[in-house]
């Protein structure tokens, strides 16, 4: 059994990608983030960001005591090198998947949140700011449409790269971008949302949270007013 603290985000998505298609047993335990369950000192305890996802696997594969991770890109890892699924044992095609898996987490995810946070969230609309964070995510999609136009998926067979991008993929609307302008990369996205997988990883998503974009002023306050006095 998995317990995943979890919410409806990109990086959220990611976990329940890999959880669905490797048919593991989890628990989801939502952890809200516009009332601010992620500073309750028991996530703190696995989580000590106060982000999700994070995650408690009671039956690692050494048979040792449970391990708790946070950050989506070393959860992706240990849940593919404990099923051995979605990353290559051999070294380059290990470091195929690894380096796109990290590419996302370097880039794609930091730049579409700021290009969601300040064309959507942020109070005053700042010219400069959109344009800067739109500009890059398009040229972000532009590589990865570049990497996809002889492939199938990121790394070649469907893996833990693909399972990193796709969630910030799919509010490319609310990004400003157009999967035409990106042949390649929406013939991949297509196919994602296609699978099985992915359907029950988005439906458990709309059981845990009807309304992903409904956010309260005392929400925004909590998510964007952080700050170190909120490291306790």
């Amino acid at each position: 059994m998995i317990d995943l603290y979890y919410w409806t985000t990109p990086n959220g998505h990611k976990i329940t990608l890999f959880l669905e298609e490797a048919g593991l047993e989890y628990k989801i335990i939502p952890i809200n983030i516009g009332k601010g369950d992620q500073f309750k000192p028991d996530f703190l305890a696995i989580s000590p960001n106060n982000r999700i996802p994070a995650m408690i696997d009671h039956a690692p594969a050494d048979g040792g005591p449970a391990v708790a991770l946070f950050e989506s890109g070393a959860m992706l890892q240990y849940l593919a090198e404990k099923t051995g699924k979605f990353l290559p044992a051999d070294v380059r095609g290990r470091f195929e998947v690894m380096q796109w898996l990290f590419w996302q987490m370097a880039g794609l995810g930091p730049m579409a949140g700021q290009n969601h946070h300040f064309g959507t969230y942020a109070p005053e609309k700042i010219p400069y700011a959109i344009d800067r964070y739109v500009r890059e995510t398009a040229r972000l999609y532009g590589v990865l449409n570049k990497r996809l136009a002889d492939r199938e998926f990121i790394a070649g067979d469907y893996s833990i790269a693909d399972m990193a991008s796709y969630p910030w993929i799919v509010s490319h609307d609310k990004q400003q971008q157009n999967l035409d302008d990106f042949p390649h990369l929406k013939r991949w996205y297509d196919a994602i949302a296609a699978r099985p997988a992915t359907q029950r990883a988005y439906a458990h998503a709309a059981r845990v949270n009807p309304n992903p974009t409904v956010q309260s002023d005392e929400a925004k306050k909590i998510l964007f007013g952080q700050g170190a006095h909120t490291v306790k």
